[in-house]
């Protein structure tokens, strides 16, 4: 199969899916149906079978409640990646909002969004985010603030990590690394894992053309222990120092 037929074979039935999709979610919020936590599970899980990722997980999420994961962010994958688990809510730039078509999908995903630049608006999306967390809902929290080349962790920002702590009792907050292993089944090296990244300056559609045209990925989630939620700067350390361990390993399996 020519590779841009390959594109345009997945494309399609995803877009018809979303098309499914929007309406049904957008009810299930509206009437606060209990279907607005399953319906994006199971988008997510369909979007994965048509792209053709196949994911593996290390270690299990925290059973704690309330429960915020923290990440290391790689691609926009990610968010079906960890949205085909198990039903979570993400925290986004406020620029994500106004993205057309992915922005409505964020919404309906009931992502917070913050705005990194404005202190007090990351008061406010702190605050949205432990009203999440106080509903059962684990959050997840990409804490480098952007994506990387998917070869390593940037500095973890500590300030939503208080969100942790407000509301009734301390939420868990526990370590996750996303690690993108191999595509079309050889395995991705230092040099060519950038290639499935999105991140700095790049522009998304014709990266996600390029993703679906080049075939199936192989990626791995890796969960870590449950770091100490008081100090949202020490517990920032310590879970940045904990997915940098979790994405080495995974990366480097061979050194275990």
């Amino acid at each position: 199969m020519r590779t841009g037929l390959r594109a345009w074979l997945v494309l399609v039935p995803v877009v018809a899916l979303t098309l499914v999709g929007i309406p049904l979610q957008a009810a299930a919020l509206a009437l606060n149906l209990s279907a607005q936590r399953r319906i994006p599970l199971l988008f997510h899980r369909a979007v994965l079978a048509l792209i053709g990722i196949r994911v593996r997980v290390t270690g299990a999420p925290a059973t704690a409640r309330p429960l915020l994961l923290v990440a290391n962010h790689v691609s926009w994958l990610d968010i079906c990646v960890l949205g085909a688990q198990f039903p979570l809510a993400f925290v986004a730039k406020s620029e994500v909002g106004s993205w057309p078509g992915i922005g409505l999908l964020a919404k309906l995903q009931r992502t917070v969004f913050v705005d990194r630049a404005a202190r007090t608006a990351t008061g406010r999306a702190a605050h949205e985010i432990a009203g999440r967390l106080g509903g059962g809902d684990p959050v997840v929290l990409f804490a480098e603030g952007t994506s990387s080349d998917g070869n390593r962790v940037l500095p973890f920002r500590s300030a939503l990590l208080g969100a942790a702590s407000r509301g009734e009792g301390n939420a868990a907050i526990q370590p996750l690394a996303i690690a993108y292993v191999a595509q079309g089944g050889v395995s991705l090296g230092r040099t060519r894992r950038p290639l499935v990244a999105w991140y700095g300056d790049m522009d998304l559609a014709p990266h996600l053309m390029e993703v679906l045209r080049r075939g199936t990925l192989d990626v791995e989630l890796r969960f870590g222990e449950l770091v100490e939620a008081g100090n949202r700067k020490a517990a920032a350390g310590e879970a940045e120092r904990a997915v940098r361990a979790l994405l080495a390993r995974a990366l480097n399996p061979r050194g275990e």
